[in-house]
C-alpha cells in the first residue's frame, strides 16, 4: 500500500511546499518561515519513505534501513516546525520561544536518543514495507521513544489548534486549525498501530496484519493536516467561488418575480455597454424589484394586507416568511387590478411588510418573496378572496 499511498502525499507535499514558497518573496516572518520548513520535511519524509527511494537511499549512504531513521527524524523536525508555527501564531516571538524552549529541548532529546539506539542495533537486510514491523520486534525501545514522543506531541498541537481557532482573527484561519485538531484520530490510530507492532514483537509474532489500517492512519494525518496548514491561503478562494455560485442561484430565483413586476411598473434599464459582474447585476434586480413594488403601490389595498395576516396566522405563518406572503400577496393583487384598469378602494400606506436592514438579508428576504409570489397557496387564496370580494372601482361614479 505505502508503494502508492506515500508518493501521493509527497507529492502533495511538494505542492503545498511550492504553494508557499512563494509566499516568502514578500514575508519572511517566523511563522512562515517554520511552515515552508515543515513542508520540506513532510515532503521528505513521504518521498524517502516511497520504496524505491528508501532502497536507493540507504544504498546510497551505505547504512541499512537508514532511510527509517531519517524519516522518522523528518517527523520529529516537522513537529518542531509546527510548535514553533502555533506558539508564534498565539504569542509574542518573546513569549513564543519561552514557550518552545521545554517542547523543542524534549524533542531534541527524543532524536539523540533515537540516534544512538539506531546506531546501536543492526540491520541485516533492507525492506521498507517491514521497518517499523522490525524495530517493534527486535528494537521496541527505539520504537517507543519515537512512538510516544509523536503521540504526546500531536495530542498537544490539537489542543494548541483547537484552543487558538477561538481566537483566531479570519475565519479560514479558524477553520483550517479546527481541521487540523479534528485529525488528530488518525494521528492516535497510526500510534496506537505501531504500539500494538511492539507488544506483538514481544510475543514472537508481528503486526502485519494491521500494517495496512497504520500505513492508511499516517497517510490520512499527513494529508489533512497539508489541507489544514493551507486552507488560510485558498479558502478565501473557496469563499468567492462558492459566493458566485450563490449569486447566479439567487439571480434565476428572482428572475419571475423581476419580469412580473418589471413588467408592469417600468424601472430605468441598467446601461447598454457596461461590463457588470453577477454581484453588481444581482443588486440591480434586487434594487428593480423593491422600486417595482413602490410604482404598484397605488394598486393594492389594506384588504389585501388584513386578508393576508389573517390566514398566515391561521397556519402559524411568522417571521420574514410570514412578511413574504404578505408582500407577495400585495403584488399578486396589484398586478391584478392593474391589469384589468380598475383602481382599488383605499390605498396603503408601504408596500412593504419587512424591512431588512443589510444587503444580505435583504437577499435572503427577496428569495423568500419570489418563491411565495411564485407557488405559495397563502398568496392565490388571498389574490381569488380579494378579487371577488372588492368591488371595481367606477371612475364616473361622483365622489363627495
Amino acid at each position: 500500500m505505502n508503494a502508492v499511498l506515500y508518493p501521493i502525499c509527497a507529492a502533495i507535499a511538494l505542492a503545498a511546499l511550492l504553494f508557499k514558497l512563494r509566499v516568502l518573496r514578500t514575508d519572511r516572518s517566523t511563522p512562515q518561515l517554520a511552515i515552508v520548513a515543515m513542508f520540506a520535511a513532510l515532503f521528505l519524509t513521504y518521498l524517502v519513505s516511497s520504496p524505491p527511494v528508501w532502497v536507493a537511499t540507504s544504498k546510497a549512504v551505505g547504512i541499512v534501513d537508514f532511510s527509517g531513521l531519517f524519516t522518522q527524524s523528518c517527523v520529529i523536525a516537522l513537529t518542531a516546525c509546527q510548535q514553533i508555527l502555533l506558539q508564534h501564531l498565539a504569542h509574542e516571538p518573546e513569549v513564543a520561544w519561552r514557550k518552545l524552549r521545554p517542547r523543542l529541548t524534549a524533542l531534541a532529546v527524543v532524536l539523540i536518543a533515537m540516534i544512538v539506539l539506531f546506531t546501536a542495533a543492526s540491520s541485516e537486510h533492507e525492506d521498507p514495507n517491514d521497518f517499523a514491523v522490525n524495530k517493534a520486534r527486535f528494537t521496541p525501545a527505539y520504537l517507543m521513544i519515537y512512538l510516544i514522543a509523536f503521540a504526546a506531541n500531536q495530542i498537544d498541537l490539537s489542543i494548541m489548534c483547537w484552543r487558538h481557532s477561538k481566537v483566531a482573527p479570519s475565519p479560514w484561519l479558524r477553520r483550517g486549525l479546527l481541521f487540523n485538531a479534528v485529525t488528530l484520530p488518525f494521528s492516535l490510530i497510526y500510534a496506537g498501530c505501531r504500539m500494538a507492532d511492539v507488544v506483538a514483537g514481544q510475543y514472537g509474532t508481528s503486526g502485519a496484519a494491521w500494517e495496512p489500517v497504520a500505513e492508511f492512519a499516517v497517510a490520512a494525518s499527513a494529508v489533512c493536516r497539508t489541507i489544514g496548514w493551507t486552507l488560510p491561503d485558498w479558502g478565501a478562494t473557496l469563499s468567492a467561488a462558492w459566493q458566485q455560485v450563490v449569486e447566479r442561484r439567487a439571480y434565476r430565483e428572482l428572475e419571475p418575480l423581476h419580469q412580473a413586476v418589471t413588467a408592469e411598473a417600468a424601472v430605468h434599464p441598467m446601461p447598454q455597454g457596461i461590463k457588470t459582474g453577477i454581484g453588481a447585476r444581482l443588486y440591480r434586480r434586487l434594487m428593480d424589484i423593491r422600486d417595482a413594488q413602490w410604482a404598484l403601490r397605488q394598486w393594492m389595498e389594506p384588504q389585501v394586507t388584513t386578508e393576508a395576516e389573517r390566514r398566515c396566522d391561521a397556519v402559524g405563518l411568522t417571521g420574514t416568511d410570514r412578511a413574504a406572503a404578505i408582500e407577495a400577496a400585495q403584488l399578486k393583487f396589484a398586478i391584478h387590478r392593474k391589469r384589468q384598469g380598475v383602481e382599488p378602494s383605499g390605498r396603503v400606506a408601504t408596500p412593504l411588510a419587512a424591512c431588512p436592514e443589510e444587503l444580505a438579508a435583504e437577499l435572503d428576504f427577496q428569495r423568500k418573496l419570489a418563491r411565495a409570489f411564485g407557488s405559495s397557496p397563502i398568496v392565490q387564496a388571498v389574490l381569488d378572496d380579494c378579487t371577488n370580494t372588492t368591488a371595481p372601482y367606477d371612475s364616473k361614479k361622483p365622489t363627495l
